[in-house]
C-alpha cells in the first residue's frame, strides 16, 4: 500500500495540520450542521493555536487528560487539535452517558478539566461529588451555571488567548487520545492511542475508500467514536473536505448526502438497514456518492444498497480501536461475508484457542494481532496495568473477538467472545450495566446478556437477568424509568427476567450462555423494540 505520508516521523497530528494549513490555506476543511459552522485549513490551524494557548494558561500541560463531552460540532475538533498541540490527550465522552457511567470514565482518566456543551451541564453537575479529580468545566454555548459547587467554570468563548502556545514537541510514539472502549471483559477501559496508530489507521481507511483531495466525506457518526475521527483525520491527510452532521437520520440521509455534495461516507450496518426502509424514490440515484464504508456488511444489505442508490464501491473492514484496521476489502456481489485479507506489511494475525495455541484454517478461535510498525497499536489501558498485561499476553494483542481464516486467507469475524453487546451502533460493556443495576435497592444480583435483535445490521437487544433481595418486589415500568435516569438510552435493557438465582460455575462465575434464551414465557418482561432510542440532543 502506498502511503500519502511515507515518512513515519511525520505521523503526528499537529505537524500534519500545520503543513496542510501552509499548503492549502483557504481550502475548506471542516463543516458542521451544528450552528452551520465551518473552517478552512488555515483557520483550523490558527484557531486551535489560540485555544492551545488558552488551555496552557489554564494549566493544562503535556500528558494531561481533558474530557470532551460534545456532539458533532466545530468546538470538539478544535479542542482536540489544541490539546494535541500542547501534548495533552483528549478523552471524548459518549454524550448519552450519565451517573455512574459518566463518573467511571472521568475517574478512570483522572481528568481535572472537562470541555462540555451547555446542554450536558446538569448531568455533569449531578455527578460532581463523585468525580473528585475534576476541577474545571469549560462550557460551550449557553450561560455559565449560577452555582457549580466546588467546580470552577469558564465560557469556551473566553478560552482563546492571543499569546503564542507553548512549543511542545510530540512524536509518533506519544499519546494523542484516550478513547474509551467496552473491551472484552469487565468495565469500560480507556485505550491510550499513539499518534502513529491514528495516522496509519487513517491512511488505510482513505486508501480503502479511494479518498483524494477533491473528495467530500460526510459522517453522521458521533465524534466521540473513532470512526468519526477517521473522517476528520483522513480528510486532513489528503486535503479533502469533512462534513459532520449532528446525528444520524434515516429519513434525511439522502437529502444530506445530496446537499453536501458528499462523495464518500461511513455507515454502520444498522444505519444501512434503516435507510433502506425509507420509501424508494425516483431521485435515489441523484447524488455524488461514489464510495461507502459499511460495517458489519452483509451481502443482502450491501447489494440492496448498491442496487437502489447506484454506489458501486462498497468497502468493509475488521479492526478494533486498539489495533486499527487489520483486514479490509472492496465488497463484491458474492455471498461471502469475510472482512478481507490481512496486509502483511503492517500486521500479523492469528486465530488461537483458550491457551493461545494457533488453530488450523477454518477453525474458530480468538483473533490476536501483532503490528510490524512501531507505535501502531494502543499503549494499553490508562490506569489499568493488569488489563493491559492481560490484553497483550504472549506478545499478541487479544481482541476478544472470535474469528477464522478461510483457505484463501480471508478473515471472518464470527462473534464476540465475552461480555460485549452491540446496540444502536454502540459497544456496551455488560459489566457497566450490571454495576448500575446492582445498585438498585431491590436487586441482589444482576447479569446482562445480548440477545438477537429483530433487525438487520449486526445489532443486539439487551436482556437483564435479576435476582431480587429476599422479600423484595419490583414494578417493571418503575424499574425501567429508574434505568433511564442512570443509563445511556442504548444501554437500557429491553428484556427483564426475574430469577431465584443466577447459574454459576463452581468458581462463582455466571454462566451467561444459559441466560440468553427468550423462552421464559411470562417470566420475561419485554419493553418492546422502541423504548428510549434517541441520542442526546
Amino acid at each position: 500500500m502506498k502511503l500519502i505520508v511515507a515518512d513515519q516521523e511525520r505521523w503526528v497530528l499537529p505537524q500534519l495540520l500545520r503543513q496542510r494549513a501552509e499548503e492549502l490555506g483557504a481550502k475548506p476543511f471542516l463543516s458542521f450542521a451544528a450552528d452551520d459552522a465551518s473552517v478552512t485549513y488555515q483557520q483550523a490551524d490558527e484557531r486551535s493555536d489560540r485555544l492551545a494557548a488558552g488551555l496552557a494558561e489554564l494549566g493544562v500541560s503535556a500528558g494531561d487528560r481533558v474530557m470532551v463531552m460534545m456532539g458533532n460540532r466545530l468546538e470538539f475538533v478544535l479542542t482536540w487539535f489544541a490539546l494535541n498541540k500542547i501534548g495533552a490527550f483528549h478523552a471524548p465522552i459518549n454524550v448519552d452517558y450519565r451517573g455512574e457511567f459518566l463518573e467511571h470514565l472521568v475517574n478512570t482518566a483522572q481528568a481535572k478539566v472537562m470541555v462540555l456543551e451547555h446542554r450536558f451541564l446538569e448531568v455533569v453537575l449531578a455527578s460532581a461529588q463523585n468525580m473528585p479529580a475534576l476541577q474545571t468545566l469549560i462550557v460551550v454555548g449557553g450561560p455559565l451555571p449560577q452555582q457549580a459547587g466546588r467546580l470552577s467554570t469558564l465560557a469556551f468563548s473566553e478560552l482563546p488567548s492571543e499569546q503564542e502556545p507553548p512549543t511542545v514537541s510530540v512524536r509518533p510514539s506519544d499519546t494523542y487520545a484516550v478513547l474509551f472502549t467496552s473491551g472484552t471483559t469487565g468495565r469500560s477501559k480507556g485505550a491510550l492511542m499513539p499518534y502513529a496508530h491514528g495516522h496509519l489507521l487513517n491512511e488505510r481507511n482513505l486508501n480503502l475508500l479511494d479518498l483524494d483531495g477533491e473528495s467530500s466525506y460526510i459522517s453522521e457518526l458521533p465524534l466521540f467514536h473513532i470512526n468519526a475521527h477517521m473522517t476528520v483525520y483522513g480528510c486532513m491527510i489528503v486535503g479533502a473536505h469533512a462534513r459532520m452532521e449532528e446525528r444520524f437520520s434515516a429519513s434525511r440521509w439522502l437529502e444530506r448526502v445530496r446537499e453536501s455534495g458528499a462523495t464518500h461516507s461511513s455507515m454502520l450496518g444498522v444505519m444501512v438497514d434503516f435507510v433502506l426502509r425509507q420509501p424508494p424514490s425516483e431521485h435515489d440515484r441523484e447524488h455524488n456518492l461514489r464510495s461507502v464504508w459499511m460495517v458489519p456488511c452483509s451481502p443482502a444489505l450491501s447489494n440492496r444498497f448498491r442496487d437502489r442508490f447506484g454506489v458501486e464501491r462498497i468497502v468493509t473492514s475488521y479492526g478494533t480501536s486498539e489495533v486499527g484496521m487489520v483486514a479490509r476489502r472492496v465488497v463484491d456481489r458474492s455471498d461471502r461475508v469475510h472482512s478481507g485479507k490481512v496486509d502483511p506489511e503492517f500486521y500479523d494475525v492469528a486465530i488461537v484457542d483458550e491457551d493461545d495455541r494457533p488453530l488450523d484454517t477454518g477453525q474458530v478461535g480468538e483473533i490476536v494481532v501483532r503490528t510490524h510498525l512501531p507505535w501502531t497499536v494502543t499503549h494499553g489501558y490508562f490506569g489499568m496495568e493488569d488489563r493491559t498485561v492481560q490484553a497483550f499476553r504472549n506478545l499478541w494483542f487479544h481482541t476478544g473477538d472470535a474469528g477464522r481464516f478461510d483457505e484463501d486467507g480471508n478473515l471472518y469475524f464470527v462473534d464476540r467472545l465475552a461480555d460485549r453487546i452491540r446496540r444502536r451502533g454502540e459497544n456496551v460493556a455488560s459489566a457497566d450495566v450490571e454495576h448500575v443495576l446492582a445498585s438498585h435497592d431491590a436487586i441482589a444480583e444482576a447479569a446482562v446478556v445480548a440477545v438477537d435483535a429483530d433487525e438487520e445490521g449486526g445489532e443486539d437487544e439487551i436482556k437483564a437477568c435479576l435476582v431480587l433481595v429476599e422479600g423484595a418486589q419490583i414494578d417493571f415500568e418503575v424499574f425501567w424509568a429508574w434505568c433511564e435516569e442512570r443509563l445511556p438510552y442504548f444501554a437500557v435493557p429491553r428484556y427483564l427476567e426475574i430469577l431465584e438465582q443466577l447459574p454459576k460455575t463452581p468458581t462463582e462465575k455466571v454462566i451467561k450462555t444459559e441466560l440468553r434464551s427468550l423462552d421464559g414465557g411470562s417470566q420475561i418482561m419485554d419493553r418492546g423494540a422502541m423504548g428510549r432510542r434517541e441520542r442526546a440532543r
